[in-house]
């Protein structure tokens, strides 16, 4: 199995990153079968596409959430990837789990910080 699991749709809130937020993640490598998808849909004129980055970021994102790996962008470069017997990806990583305090275990109370509306404007988790 290429990923650890393929899903239709996002398990987690809305985080509101532009593309200028997710350009000041850095990106790091995340090994293939550590990813859950977050579309079942892979288009093969896409696939096929030189250019498919043209437009956009180089990096695919990802967002962690409740320590699980989800892609959220970049499932085509993600396949070529694996098509090229690459286990590895350089993958930008929006870190969710650090945002919410550890022994925080009421989902009502996580749901409600997470959608108020300062939630964009805080700094992003730094890497060591």
């Amino acid at each position: 199995m290429i990923f650890k699991g393929v899903r239709d749709g996002k398990p987690y809130p809305d985080h509101g990153l532009s593309l200028r937020d997710w350009s000041r993640i850095p990106p790091r490598q995340v090994r293939l079968d550590e990813i859950v998808t977050t579309t079942k849909v892979l288009e093969l004129d896409r696939l096929l596409s030189e250019d498919s980055t043209f437009y956009g970021d180089l990096f695919p994102h990802a967002v962690q959430w409740q320590g699980v790996l989800y892609l959220e962008d970049g499932l085509h470069r993600a396949v070529q990837s694996a098509l090229r017997n690459r286990p590895v990806l350089h993958v930008r990583v929006f870190e969710y789990d650090a945002l919410i305090p550890s022994g925080d275990t009421s989902s009502d109370d996580r749901a409600r910080r997470l959608d108020e509306p300062s939630l964009p404007d805080l700094p992003l988790p730094e890497r060591p």
